[in-house]
């Protein structure tokens, strides 16, 4: 027996906030097996009303209230509809105007998709604070100096913790085995770490959703797990090079080893655990500003200014080098500067930091200042590291980071070498911060936890624990003697070569999914850049896992990978370019203006439809699967064969 009843879902401000507002209207809906027969949509300042719904129930009428969301347009209704199987089938207008002037409870704002509410509310960044719902015009010097100073930190962090423990190791090894000769290859990642990570400010800004649950959601739980699982295990390997680099430069301080690692990871968990966002990026700020100590060394050095600017610019091979060990040490160098864990982790601080669309433009500028830090301080570690082993004995014998310390004090002074070893235990605790914090985040992402540093110890228990547990496991492990040390270091290179291509391609398409990121989505020339990007990564990583396999591998079998890896992926770039030609890509899902660009934002994750893979992705995905797995293994195996001395 069917019945028509009228039934009215109010809206209001609560249906796209944290809660259950959404899943309680959305069962009282259901409750009253209603179909909407007829609906209307609004702009910001109405009210939308559903009437004239078709039950299959023989009910009384009844009122239906707490279904609500911030913008009340019809893309929204129609994902409602769509996601619950709820049929629209004769549209028409009845408009309710519920504007009131100067009524803050009917301000509407973009809906959002914010997993923890601590991740909704004011900009409190380490130098100001952009209230919520501030998005009015900055007009003037002054008024855009104020916020670009309250959204600096995230692409500063991320990029001043990428030179880290790691980072000094392989620039230092550059310098003191090859001179300025492969400065070049800094320059050439310039637009490969902005691509990255302007990628992932953009998912970050706009979906309010994490890396990891981001893949989880649109990919299944297969690539979700596999994300967290692998940067959980990379992480932990890279945390414990941070606390390496930490002890080396204590051993040159001749500050105590074991107090000295278990205070500075006691620092590090304490900074972060304060129950404030603004004063962990305080910290993180003050460090920032530590690693410019670099400048003062280069200036003691004074490395020939001219060979260096011509290394830079002009690519070329350290003459009479071994050409396998020059190829590794290029992987070595894009590994370390290009990391998966700091797409996880620029896209979770950025969603913590509570930076809205309208800001897009200031942390784009934050990012920019931070690549120009990390490639100035990269090249400076190479050309004064360069130039003080030139016409040495120790030049082309690299030992660690803690010999480099030693070089400057001998044939530059002991401030060099002091101010260098401060700069090493700098860069090292902000990368076990920002790598630590990218595994606390991720698995509060996926496990549905409390994930803010905006919240105390007490309202986010798991979160805080899952940080300080890698970073004092860590820190145990470098104390315990025998460890070892060097191997892990190899695994941290050698996972980060294999894993990233894998963040890059799904990062590649989460920012193709018009779902998630509507009209902020890639445009094509981005597209192709980054598809070249994939395809270089992929040989690299195929080269490095070939020299861990085989230490033997000479630059003949090099060679051969690189020259076939390029054919291969060229022919397929080709092949692809003439089939869309013939058959262009079919637009799905909701058009979205571009003028909307700004008030745009990722809807609920109930609320998105399911992403339509094509044949080739899904082809090259199952290959992805495949490759990384048997990767996985064998340099698993060579590293344990490498322990028992095998």
């Amino acid at each position: 027996m069917r019945f028509e009843a009228k039934v009215d879902v109010v809206v209001n401000e609560r249906l796209f906030g944290v809660g259950d507002g959404l899943f309680d209207g959305v069962k009282l809906l259901r409750d009253v097996g209603a179909t909407p027969v007829s609906f209307n949509h609004g702009d910001r300042a109405e009210q939308v009303a559903l009437r004239t719904f078709q039950s299959s129930q023989n009910i009384p009428m009844r009122r239906v209230t707490g279904m609500v969301f911030h913008r009340a347009d019809a893309i929204l209704l129609d994902r409602i509809f769509k996601r619950f199987d709820v049929s629209v089938q004769e549209p028409r207008m009845t408009v309710q105007s519920l504007a009131k002037e100067n009524s803050p409870s009917n301000k509407l704002t973009a809906p959002t998709a914010a997993l923890d509410s601590a991740h909704v509310g004011d900009i409190e960044g380490a130098f100001g604070t952009i209230s919520v719902g501030d998005n009015g015009h900055r007009t003037g010097w002054s008024g855009r100096g104020k916020t670009l100073l309250a959204i600096l930190g995230p692409g500063l962090i991320v990029m001043v913790g990428d030179n880290d423990a790691g980072a000094f190791g392989t620039y230092t090894q550059a310098g003191q085995n090859y001179g300025t000769s492969l400065l070049w290859v800094l320059l050439l990642l310039v637009p490969v770490l902005y691509v990255n990570q302007e990628m992932v400010l953009r998912l970050g800004v706009v979906s309010g959703v994490g890396h990891a649950r981001l893949i989880l959601e649109r990919f299944g739980k297969f690539w979700g797990a596999f994300s967290v699982i692998d940067l959980f295990i990379l992480n932990a390997l890279t945390i414990i090079t941070e606390f390496i680099g930490i002890s080396l430069g204590l051993d040159y301080l001749g500050i105590p080893k074991i107090p000295g690692v278990l205070v500075s990871a006691v620092v590090i968990v304490a900074a972060a655990s304060t129950g404030s966002f603004r004063r962990f990026e305080r910290v993180c700020m003050t460090l920032v500003v530590g690693s410019l100590l670099l400048i003062p060394i280069i200036v003691m050095v004074h490395p020939p200014i001219g060979q260096v600017t011509r290394d830079l610019l002009v690519p070329g091979m350290p003459a009479g080098a071994d050409l396998s060990k020059v190829v590794l040490l290029i992987i070595g160098i894009i590994g370390t500067t290009v990391a998966p864990w700091q797409l996880f982790f620029q896209q979770s601080y950025i969603i913590d930091k509570r930076i809205t669309p309208q800001f897009m433009s200031y942390e784009k500028a934050d990012l920019w200042l931070g690549i120009a830090i990390v490639i100035v301080g990269a090249t400076a570690i190479i050309a004064f590291t360069a130039a003080t082993f030139a016409g040495h004995s120790e030049f082309g014998n690299f030992t660690d980071a803690g010999g480099v310390a030693v070089g400057l004090e001998k044939y530059i002074g002991k401030a060099a070498g002091i101010l260098f070893a401060v700069v090493l235990i700098d860069a090292s605790i902000i990368g076990a911060a920002a790598v630590g914090l990218s595994t606390s985040y991720a698995l509060g992402d996926v496990l549905g936890l409390k994930h803010s540093l905006h919240r105390k110890i007490s309202d986010a228990k798991m979160f805080y624990a899952v940080f300080a547990a890698v970073l004092l496991i860590a820190a145990v492990i470098v104390l315990i003697p025998g460890s070892p040390l060097g191997l892990l270091t190899v695994g941290v290179q050698v996972l980060a070569g294999v894993l990233l291509p894998s963040a890059t391609v799904f990062l590649l398409l989460l920012c193709n999914d018009q779902e998630v990121l509507g009209p902020w989505v890639n445009g094509s020339a981005l597209n192709v850049f980054t598809a070249a990007v994939i395809a270089i990564l992929v040989i690299l990583s195929l080269v490095l896992t070939a020299g861990v396999l085989f230490p033997d591998l000479d630059a003949k079998a090099i060679l051969w990978i690189l020259a076939v890896g390029v054919v291969v992926f060229s022919a397929s770039g080709v092949a692809y370019g003439v089939y869309r030609r013939f058959h262009p890509a079919i637009g799905h899902g909701i058009k979205i203006d571009d003028s909307q660009r700004t008030s745009w934002r990722m809807p609920p994750l109930a609320l998105l439809a399911a992403p339509k893979l094509s044949a080739g992705s899904r082809i090259g995905l199952t290959v992805l699967r495949t490759y990384l797995l048997i990767a996985m293994i064998l340099v698993i195996v060579r590293v344990v064969q490498l322990a028992l001395g095998h």
